[in-house]
Order: C-alpha cells, then structure tokens, then sequence
C-alpha cells in the first residue's frame, strides 16, 4: 500500500504529541541544544543509525553545539505517518544525547 500525505489536521494533531516539532512547508521540522559538539555530533550518528534502520532519511544539519533536522518523505513530496515515526524514535534517543 503506497504512503498518502497527511491532512493538515493530521499533521497538527500530531505535531502536539511532539513539543518542539513544527511545520514547515511540506515538512516538519525541530532543532536542539545540545551541551558540546562532541555530544551533538554523537547525536548525528545516533539519528543516522535510527534512519538506516527505518529506511528513512531526514536533511541532517550539525552546528557546534546544536543539531536541527527537517523530515518528509521525498517519495510523496509531504508528510506522512512515516516522517512522525522517525521523529518520535529520534525524540526517545534525543535525551540520552542531553539535548534540549
């Protein structure tokens, strides 16, 4: 069964279970606070590990203390249920890594 877009509604009702989340255009998107580059870029690794375990990829970007990352599926061009699974399991790792 082929990925469908998610409504707007959709995409706001789930964006509220995700603090820190938002819409932006065709995607969602979040940044953290991390307490040094090294933490920060373990976090990068963290996320690349969880991408290639789901088959799904986020625009990754790495600053010195900071991670940000915006996620859709590019197969679809929108967001889907697929971009909140990602950004629920990088969520659940995002604490581990003191990000904030």
């Amino acid at each position: 069964m082929p990925l469908e877009p998610l409504s707007q509604k959709e995409i706001e009702d789930r964006l509220a279970e995700l603090p820190g989340w938002s819409q932006e255009g065709d995607r969602i998107a979040r940044s953290y606070r991390l307490p040094s580059h090294f933490a920060a870029t373990a976090m990068v690794v963290h996320i690349a590990q969880v991408q290639e375990e789901l088959d799904h990829h986020t625009d990754l970007t790495l600053g010195y203390n900071t991670v940000s990352l915006t996620v859709n599926t590019h197969t679809v061009g929108a967001v889907t249920k697929r971009d909140f699974t990602l950004a629920r399991r990088i969520e659940e790792l995002a604490p581990g890594h003191g990000a904030q």
